[in-house]
């Protein structure tokens, strides 16, 4: 694993120095607190943070959606939830067998992804992504109520079902295709997946994802959008050192403590981003 993460990072710096180019200060701590609440929402949810970033920086920075949609995807190449992990594995909230399939469906769907987000016009972009958004905010909704997520955090409440392997990699699959076209890390998908389909426990299903996406699974999506002129690497490092810190506080927090209050915050904060998408989305559509 040492020697996978050292190769990881002379990439990164390869890609760094070779492409970079001046930030301001207010540029840069912009960037990298919102690198660090995606990375604290990433260790909590198990998601990659994308769904934190591509907004972010859309609103913050101004950047295009597609611009956002490859920066956000190259800042979660990098393993920034190593340390997350390895908290979550301490504590056995990681499934390994499945991380791994996850990963390969992953590999494949991201690219497709990608290629798809290329080709479509900006504003209709625009408009999936604030219908994403509004659909994670359902289930960050959903994911609180005593139907999924019982007020007795106890392990034996959940009692995990068995999959086949393809079922398992159609999953990774979708994920992947969802993580290229909006710049997520996917698991927004697998998550609610493994807890309300094969019955995991929260925790376990988060340290799961995270473990997941440990791999280069946006790759190929990175490629695309780095080809097409649509990332920005610099902000993408900063970005991912933000995650990295923010993620091991963000561990911390689902295993220590409920987080049923700040998933509400969390849901009611993606339920504005997702109307304000939707409808300027829509807007633009009509006006051209």
């Amino acid at each position: 694993m040492k020697i996978i993460i050292q190769n990881f990072e002379r990439i990164w710096l390869f890609l760094f120095f070779s492409k970079s180019k001046k930030i301001n200060l207010t540029d840069l701590i912009l960037i990298l607190i919102i690198g660090l609440f995606a990375g604290v929402m990433a260790g909590m949810f198990g998601i990659g943070g994308g769904v934190v970033m591509v907004p972010a920086m859309i609103v913050f920075l101004g950047y295009t959606i597609i611009e956002a949609n490859g920066t956000s995807l190259a800042a979660l190449m990098m393993p920034v939830g190593i340390f997350a992990v390895i908290q979550y594995y301490k504590s056995k909230y990681v499934d390994l067998k499945i991380a791994a399939i996850f990963a390969f469906g992953l590999l494949v769907g991201v690219l497709f992804g990608a290629k798809f987000a290329i080709a479509l016009p900006s504003d209709i972009l625009k408009q999936l992504y604030g219908i994403f958004l509004l659909y994670v905010s359902w289930r960050f909704f959903e994911f609180r109520s005593k139907k999924n997520i019982p007020s007795n955090d106890s392990e034996e409440l959940f009692s995990e079902k068995k999959h086949s392997v393809p079922v398992l990699i159609l999953i990774g699959i979708t994920a992947g295709i969802l993580s290229g076209l909006f710049g997520i890390g996917g698991g927004l998908v697998m998550v609610p997946m493994m807890v309300t389909l094969m019955k995991f426990h929260p925790k376990k299903a988060v340290g799961t994802s995270l473990a997941a996406l440990l791999l280069p699974v946006a790759l190929p999506g990175v490629i695309e959008y780095y080809n097409s002129g649509n990332l920005k690497i610099e902000t993408s490092a900063i970005l991912a050192f933000g995650l990295v810190i923010g993620s091991i506080l963000g561990a911390k927090i689902t295993i220590t403590l409920p987080t049923r209050t700040i998933k509400r915050v969390y849901a009611i904060f993606l339920l504005i981003m997702g109307m304000d998408f939707l409808i300027s989305g829509l807007l633009n559509f009509f006006k051209n």
